[in-house]
């Protein structure tokens, strides 16, 4: 059985609320789609130099600290707008180097890129408590890995959506059930792809049409957020951005409208170190373990 549990809200909250930015700039272009001709250098450009300021001033505006997902890549080529982020508060967990897909890597090259990114996070003085897979997936040696970095938590997996729980490596069996092993150290704070602004909105030449109704993701959003806010219990809501994507004009604007909503609803806005530090283990008896995360 799945371990999972509630964050602990402040007073008067109803769903607690991050708003995860992940800022791949370049890298996703050249890790992830070997796209590397000056148009897709440009869009993450954009990304660096024009829409992460916007999405600052947006979260200052409504006193919001959020966690940057941040390729050790991005910050070596766009060091000052990566201070910046820090300098205002907001939480920075690792995302790679250059957006790499792990499933394809060794343990010793996968390990690598862990170190990489580590390296370059330090340069603007972090040293990240959480990881958030480029790909939102792991290898066989993912777990591992984190572990031995000493990693608190991950946002990548997907085997709840509103609680955090412990996730468990599967052993894989198409003539049998499949077998699960124990319970990783790390807890994951999960992610929905129905909760991404990239695949609903951005284009790709080839590769994937995006583009959607701003009003339709709006809608989705505001949805799984009141649904949420209706039916569980010390929720949490994961929503993943990118600065290329949702800091465009159109997106922005649509950004504001949804964290108005949320507040008149009762969200806590948090960062993902702030639900590590306040997830309560459920029991299968549905008590409450005092066991509250620090550090």
């Amino acid at each position: 059985m799945q371990r999972n549990g509630k964050v602990k809200l402040p007073k008067g909250k109803k769903v607690a609320v991050n708003i995860g930015c992940d800022f791949d700039a370049q890298s996703i272009w050249d890790g992830s789609f070997n796209l590397t001709s000056p148009a897709y250098m440009a869009r993450g450009e954009f990304g660096a130099e024009v829409a992460a300021p916007r999405l600052l001033k947006l979260f200052n505006q409504y006193g919001i600290k959020t966690t940057w997902c941040i390729p050790g890549h991005t910050v070596d080529t766009f060091t000052d707008i990566c201070k910046e982020i820090v300098a205002q508060g907001h939480e920075v967990a690792h995302h790679g180097y250059v957006h790499e897909n792990p499933t394809t890597k060794t343990y010793e090259e996968e390990d690598k890129v862990i170190q990489m990114g580590l390296e370059s996070l330090a340069k603007i003085g972090v040293t990240p408590r959480g990881y958030r897979s480029p790909y939102w997936d792991f290898s066989p040696n993912t777990f591992e890995i984190l572990e031995k970095h000493g990693f608190k938590y991950d946002s990548s997996l997907m085997g709840n959506d509103f609680h955090p729980y412990y996730p468990r490596p599967v052993e894989v069996n198409s003539d049998r059930a499949n077998v699960f092993d124990q319970e990783t150290s790390l807890l994951e704070i999960p992610v929905s792809w129905y909760l991404d602004d990239f695949p609903a909105a951005e284009y790709i030449n080839g590769a994937q049409e995006g583009m959607n109704s701003v009003n339709d993701i709006y809608d989705r959003w505001v949805s799984i957020f009141d649904y949420a806010c209706d039916n569980e219990e010390g929720a949490c809501y994961t929503l993943t951005i990118h600065p290329q994507t949702s800091g465009r004009a159109h997106m922005v604007q649509m950004l504001e409208k949804l964290i108005q909503h949320m507040e008149s609803r009762g969200a806590w806005f948090a960062t993902l170190g702030e639900i590590y530090d306040n997830f309560e283990e459920t029991k299968e008896d549905k008590t409450l373990i005092s066991s509250t995360h620090k550090g």
